[in-house]
């Protein structure tokens, strides 16, 4: 196990001491955001990246020695491990090295070369293979009885068995899996009978790049084209270069033997290798392209997750629509349901001075604070048409992006909270809470519903959505919860609960009041020491029976904070409330073995402001109220907008006219930029320059550049 600990620090760059630590902690059950939060002496101050790197990079070095075990017990129950081979298969350090040590020894199915060494033909290849003066005569190998009734056929066979040889032999494909990493060309071309349904990929009907430069976004769209028979890809080197590299290894002279085996080695290149290394190529190529598109949804996530909120405030949210008319509902500050009714503020003039005049009652009578309006179909006109009224100038009035709104609303949570009410009716009530706290609301949704991603149904599914959990647990766990009014899916992703738990705390919470303190945690049923360790830091009580509960001191440390109050002579609240008596004390007093500066600056901070909310304030936003559709945009203009969607290649804006328009990445900065995210992030609002509308295919290219 040191070793694995010693592999991993070195390819991560940390202490051998802090893998350990970490691997320790995971292994008795704790969270990476536990971890990250409350152990960082244990773990020398690593963040929450570096703990998830470990933990996966543990795993996959698990399932590497699992597949070796495999292989030495099949090698040694058919009698093929030798001392040798024992020890350079217990060296091999990766999957690919592993896999070619065990392939010329794997169990075969009925292969050309099985065939031809059951028509005793293996002498022949070992005799053509040495490229000596005493090969054999093939008519030799003659046998009727055995299918081979001439020359040429006995060739063919032995041909067949050194094909197999050169193709098993692990420093032959080590060299030509270099060449392939290197060299190859992915080379894309149209189908032709499917051209013309294939249209989204006319940019790789004849294309081709290097496979070691290929943007993971193209690869992905080319790949998508194949699955989808409009494309062909092939992603190799020259031929000419990799035999070339073949020959150099195994021709010897220039006899009839080297002439057989360079007939081999061409063969076997075409028919096994290139095939095999090609495959092997474009699972690495693939799997590159799922990273680098899973960092792109988990980074879009991230920010969506923390978006601002707008807090505890009452609001009016709006689910517009044409034919429909808009449903509206009125919500308190807690997100509960006061009033619902549709109005229609896009149909006739009667009915617009009717939906009015319900808007301005409503808002009296509720005490609106501020109103949601969902950006789907009919969102800008229903925009405008709220702030024409008049309405107190305090109000705030913006729009919400209503993406995986309508699939919450069908959802069986939805169902359960609002059992009485229609879809419409649940997805209204959504978008006003994504307005209150988005957080809050976007963890009832799966995250592939929210539309942040690129190319998310194409990459490995089980590897996205670990990350994407991991993301929702890391920001859900770093604002923290609050006990009393979460909801179970809330309280699922906190640390040390899960579905169960979550459940169980929603009926203690139901059937016992609200909780008073965190202690009171340990009365519901199953969550044992373990859970209250890993969860009790990440959930707030406001007004609780202790100062902290509504803090993210965990209530370990409790005694700590008793110790700084007692030494000046106060109590805890006070130095919640007093500055001046948080100045006067000198952490290094409270240092233990288990306790260090780091966690006492964290308790700190936290006395400074208990709860505290990482997220940015909210700012209100608007579109400009000059531009409703595409055909109002001329290049030039300057706009307001928000970004919806950050990609490898560009990000996305939304301008208000019902189609986001692409910034190129060559257009987000006035200097080299090697990815957005550098300069844009999810709902950032930026001020773009309009490039270029193409009204017949719905595009709009925008920029951030001066000119």
């Amino acid at each position: 196990m040191n070793q694995v600990h010693e592999h991993i620090a070195r390819e991560l760059n940390i202490t051998i001491d802090q893998v350990t630590a970490v691997i320790g902690l995971l292994q008795q059950g704790s969270t990476v955001p536990f971890i990250a939060r409350y152990r960082k002496e244990a773990t020398g101050l690593l963040d929450e990246v570096q703990i998830t790197a470990i933990r996966d990079r543990q795993l996959q070095l698990a399932e590497l020695e699992k597949r070796r075990q495999a292989i030495i017990v099949s090698l040694r129950e058919r009698d093929l491990l030798d001392d040798t081979l024992h020890q350079e298969l217990a060296a091999a350090a990766d999957l690919t090295t592993l896999e070619d040590l065990y392939l010329p020894h794997r169990p075969k199915r009925r292969t050309r070369s099985c065939i031809a060494r059951e028509k005793g033909l293996e002498p022949l290849a070992q005799a053509i293979f040495r490229q000596d003066r005493r090969t054999p005569d093939p008519e030799r190998y003659i046998a009727p009885d055995k299918g081979i009734t001439t020359a040429e056929e006995a060739l063919a066979g032995a041909r067949d068995i050194i094909a197999e040889w050169i193709n098993e032999d692990a420093e032959a494909r080590n060299a030509l899996r270099h060449l392939f990493v290197d060299k190859a060309v992915i080379v894309s071309r149209v189908v032709k009978k499917n051209e013309a349904a294939g249209s989204t990929f006319r940019d790789y009907f004849a294309w081709q790049e290097p496979a070691a430069r290929v943007p993971g976004h193209r690869l992905l769209a080319m790949l998508r084209g194949e699955n989808g028979k409009v494309l062909t890809l092939t992603i190799r080197p020259s031929e000419e270069e990799a035999v070339a590299l073949l020959r150099k290894r195994y021709l010897q002279g220039q006899g009839p033997a080297t002439i057989q085996v360079d007939l081999a080695v061409q063969d076997s290149y075409r028919r096994l290798l290139a095939p095999s290394l090609e495959n092997e190529l474009r699972a690495q190529l693939k799997t590159q392209a799922d990273q680098e598109a899973i960092q792109v949804f988990v980074n879009n996530l991230r920010e969506l997750l923390l978006a601002p909120p707008l807090g505890r405030k009452r609001v009016m949210a709006l689910d517009p629509g044409f034919r429909t008319g808009a449903k509206l509902v009125c919500l308190d500050e807690q997100g509960q349901l006061l009033h619902h009714t549709t109005i229609y503020p896009t149909r006739s003039e009667k009915q617009n001075r009717e939906a009015g005049a319900i808007v301005v009652d409503l808002c009296r009578q509720y005490r609106i604070d501020a109103i949601a309006v969902g950006n789907g179909t009919a969102g800008r006109e229903t925009d405008s048409f709220i702030r024409s009224l008049d309405l107190p100038a305090a109000t705030i009035i913006t729009m919400v992006d209503e993406s995986g709104a309508s699939i919450y609303s069908a959802s069986a949570t939805a169902r359960a909270e609002f059992p009485e009410h229609d879809l419409t009716v649940r997805g209204a009530v959504s978008i006003g809470r994504r307005l209150q706290d988005p957080l809050a609301e976007l963890v009832k949704l799966d995250p592939k519903a929210i539309g942040v991603g690129q190319y998310q149904h194409d990459v490995n599914q089980a590897a996205l959505k670990k990350s994407l959990d991991d993301t929702v647990a890391s920001c859900v766990n770093s604002v923290g919860v609050e006990l009393n009014t979460a909801s179970a899916e809330l309280l699922t992703s906190v640390s040390g609960l899960g579905p169960v738990l979550a459940g169980n705390i929603i009926r203690y919470r139901q059937e016992n009041g609200s909780f008073t303190s965190r202690a009171q945690l340990l009365h519901v049923p199953r969550l044992g020491a373990k859970a209250f360790e890993q969860c009790a830091g990440f959930l707030r009580i406001r007004d609780g029976a202790h100062p902290l509960d509504a803090s993210a001191v965990h209530p370990e440390r409790y005694p700590i904070v008793a110790r700084m109050a007692q030494d000046c002579r106060y109590q805890v609240i006070d130095l919640v409330r007093q500055q001046e008596l948080r100045e006067k004390i000198e952490i290094s007093r409270y240092v233990t073995d288990s306790v260090g500066l780091p966690t006492l600056h964290d308790i700190l901070a936290e006395l400074a402001k208990p709860g505290r909310d990482p997220r940015a304030g909210f700012s209100e936003f608007a579109f400009s109220h000059e531009i409703n559709s595409i055909n109002d945009l001329q290049p030039g203009m300057r706009l307001p907008g928000l970004v919806t969607n950050v990609t490898k290649f560009g990000a996305f804006v939304d301008v208000g006219v019902h189609q986001d328009g692409l910034i190129h990445i060559s257009q987000l900065a006035d200097r080299y930029i090697r990815d957005p995210g550098e300069v844009v992030k999810v709902r950032q609002q930026v001020t773009v320059r309009v490039v270029e509308v193409d009204i017949q295919r719905n595009r709009i290219a925008l920029s951030l550049r001066e000119g």
